[in-house]
């Protein structure tokens, strides 16, 4: 197993992926693959295109269970305690403790406060008050609280590109999440709202531990704690981003970061 040793992090990892191979079908698209991500850091997940990285991102929060034919093998343990792919475990909830927010915006036909509460209902959630309060919370969180705060009850898709990617970010924070997957969420932004998505970013890793695909080299070095390096499927190495980035062990890892193909 690729762990990664922090001494800056002494708490228990907050996911630990054992021997975990994903098939499309026939298609194994995820290859063996062993990860530890630490409680409260930002890990990126960097590769060339196709090399599975988004295929492992969402075997976080199961969103392969939607479509027939794909199959997990092996583990993927929150807290050391939950084997999020047991069968046993209802895939709803995993996505209450594992939020994702996505390449591009994507807010659902609703107003921005149903855009927000959206998950808590899902989950049963009927205290109004409890609701109007934990929206509140996740727009503060997202940064977007100041902005929207007079007009709850407009559509979402009224916001600009920004607003909405950082509407979906509360969205997955409304549900008290231990973990949230970003799937290269800057990619459709301009640079303002990317350098604000950051921002936000690097100051919720102190409520929620993050994993986000990018492929960015510059947004990873300058974002993550750590860096994971994929490759045909397979995890090639894993260690703190200014490792990856100047002493990476394997020369396909060395290669890929300094641009000599991607």
């Amino acid at each position: 197993m690729i762990n990664i040793d922090s001494p800056v992090s002494p708490a228990p990892p907050k996911v630990e992926v054992s021997n975990l191979n994903f098939y499309y079908g026939d298609k194994h698209a995820i290859k063996n693959v062993n990860l530890t991500l630490p409680t409260n850091k930002i890990t990126a997940l960097i590769g060339p295109s196709g090399c599975g990285k988004t295929t492992l991102l969402r075997c976080f929060n199961r969103m392969h269970d939607l479509y027939d034919g794909n199959r997990y093998e092996g583990e993927i343990v929150l807290d050391g305690q939950v084997n999020i792919l047991s069968r046993r475990i209802d895939p709803i909830e995993v996505r209450m403790r594992v939020g994702m927010v996505f390449q591009r915006p994507n807010p659902f036909p609703k107003s921005i406060f149903e855009n927000v509460a959206y998950g808590l209902r899902v989950r049963g959630e009927k205290n109004k008050s409890f609701i109007a309060d934990k929206v509140e919370e996740a727009l503060k969180a997202s940064a977007l609280w100041d902005e929207v705060n007079d007009r709850l009850k407009d559509m979402a898709f009224n916001l600009s590109g920004g607003q909405q990617q950082r509407l979906c970010i509360a969205r997955a924070l409304a549900t008290d999440p231990e973990l949230i997957l970003f799937d290269e969420p800057t990619s459709a932004l301009d640079p303002i709202a990317t350098r604000n998505i950051e921002e936000l970013m690097d100051g919720l890793k102190k409520q929620v531990t993050i994993l986000i695909v990018t492929h960015s080299m510059q947004q990873a070095a300058r974002l993550s704690d750590y860096t994971a390096f994929m490759y045909l499927g397979e995890m090639l190495e894993c260690d703190r981003t200014e490792v990856i980035f100047k002493h990476a062990a394997q020369l396909r890892t060395r290669d890929y970061v300094s641009g000599q193909f991607g």
